[in-house]
């Protein structure tokens, strides 16, 4: 068993030198927070900074498998770990995002994402962790939608929860005029409203193991339609079939690449996490 990982981690890591000239990310592109247009944006090195909190539900399937849905709620308040927050720099600057998707997997084994959406908002009152709409996450401006595409994922252990500190990955795509203009950039100016643009981010996650109840209402039962503990009147605590994560990590933008390299494009970006997670294990 140890051999076959190691084989496919070997292939993974090999394969993305092809799939990363079908598909290169986006480096200094221009994103500009209050969507002021190319002139004023911030110059972004590689990456948004993104931070939040996921409540799963898991529907066990027949021998180890299982069936999910996810509701997250996130915060994107910098680029490249700068340090240089969007809202003490730009006016209304504060940018939210929601997250739903669903997909399968196998207890003590992988999962992978089937399908959902990521919904990206200029906060301008910045209320995110707030009880105002879905935890603050969701209010002002939409300023971008993505659809989830199959593929990502992560390892999760026997419970199904993603292993300590694990990494997930998640892949989406917005279609011409799925982004709003005067926000997104190419270095040359060129605005990425008017084109396909793929993305995809890397986020640690952990086991979240006492929620706040404003994270449980506004996530679990407002954004979830949960009806079980902690929304009925009754105490919340994870179980092995519903829990809380937090997550933090990058978002990133991508060249479409053409229908034949896109499922090698998945793989490149499944084994551009094995490198992270055996760099982080080296620390």
């Amino acid at each position: 068993m140890k051999l076959l990982k190691k084989l496919a981690c070997a292939t993974a890591v090999a394969m993305s030198m092809g799939a990363a000239q079908a598909a290169p990310v986006l480096n200094n592109w221009v994103f500009n927070p209050n969507g002021g247009g190319f002139a004023d944006g911030q110059t972004i090195n590689e990456y948004l900074d993104v931070n939040g909190n996921s409540f799963i539900q898991i529907t066990p399937g027949s021998g180890s498998s299982f069936t999910f849905r996810e509701h997250a709620v996130f915060n994107i308040d910098q680029a490249d770990s700068n340090g240089q927050d969007f809202d003490d720099n730009y006016a209304g600057g504060n940018i939210s995002a929601t997250f739903e998707a669903t997909g399968t997997g196998n207890f003590g084994g992988a999962f992978t994402f089937t399908g959902g959406t990521i919904r990206m908002y200029q906060n301008e009152t910045n209320q995110y962790s707030s009880t105002a709409g879905i935890y603050g996450a969701n209010l002002g401006n939409e300023i971008a939608v993505f659809t989830v595409m199959a593929g990502g994922g992560g390892l999760v252990d026997a419970s199904g929860s993603p292993t300590n500190n694990g990494q997930i990955t998640v892949f989406a795509r917005a279609a011409a005029g799925a982004l709003d203009e005067g926000y997104f950039f190419r270095e040359n100016g060129d605005d990425l409203s008017m084109e396909s643009i793929m993305a995809f981010a890397f986020t640690n996650a952990n086991t979240i193991g006492s929620p706040t109840q404003t994270l449980v209402s506004e996530v679990a039962c407002e954004y979830a339609g949960f009806t079980g503990n902690g929304c009925n009147g009754q105490a919340y605590a994870n179980t092995p079939t519903y829990f809380f994560v937090s997550n933090n990590g990058q978002f990133k933008l991508s060249e479409v690449p053409e229908p034949g390299s896109l499922a090698l494009f998945g793989i490149a970006i499944l084994g551009a996490g094995v490198v992270a997670r055996r760099r982080t294990a080296k620390v």
